[in-house]
């Protein structure tokens, strides 16, 4: 499994192509093979998965009942614009500009690494959305992660 850790200033060329850096490129699971898939995130961001990652994503998704027509929304929702990439040979990756359209990127990029998942955000919306940093973010992971056994912990 990838886990993926960083934060990157990176510029978008002319033609809509970002360098991936090479510490991101050194955490990319051989099994990735290079490629990857784009699609929207939650906020007004791309997200980038490595395919095999993808793959296991895209499974739990395809499990959902069909019948039911909340999943179906979220399925189209979900799926909308997810493109597949592959790094060129100067290690560099060729965004759709539909997706940096609904981004809102133009040149200046923040490549978000977390987990499985490596969030691209115009850097001018990344700044603004941790300036909205809640004052205390102890009471923030105390919320949130406060009730969740810790692995390795005893119950």
């Amino acid at each position: 499994m990838t886990n993926f850790i960083g934060e990157f200033n990176c510029k978008l060329d002319a033609k809509g192509r970002v360098m991936l850096p090479a510490a991101l490129r050194k955490q990319l699971n051989p099994e990735a093979n290079e490629r990857f898939v784009m699609n929207r995130g939650f906020e007004q961001c791309l997200v980038l998965y490595p395919k095999n990652e993808w793959e296991v994503i895209s499974a739990e998704v395809n499990k959902l009942n069909q019948y039911i027509k909340k999943n179906r929304e979220f399925i189209r929702y979900f799926y909308r614009g997810a493109t597949e990439l592959e790094l060129d040979s100067n290690g560099r990756l060729l965004l759709p500009k539909r997706m940096l359209s609904y981004a809102g990127i133009s040149k200046e990029v923040v490549l978000f690494a977390y987990g499985n998942r490596i969030e691209v955000w115009d850097k001018d919306k990344y700044d603004n959305l941790l300036t909205d940093e809640p004052e205390d973010f102890a009471d923030l992971a105390e919320e949130v992660m406060g009730k969740n056994k810790i692995e390795g912990e005893d119950e």
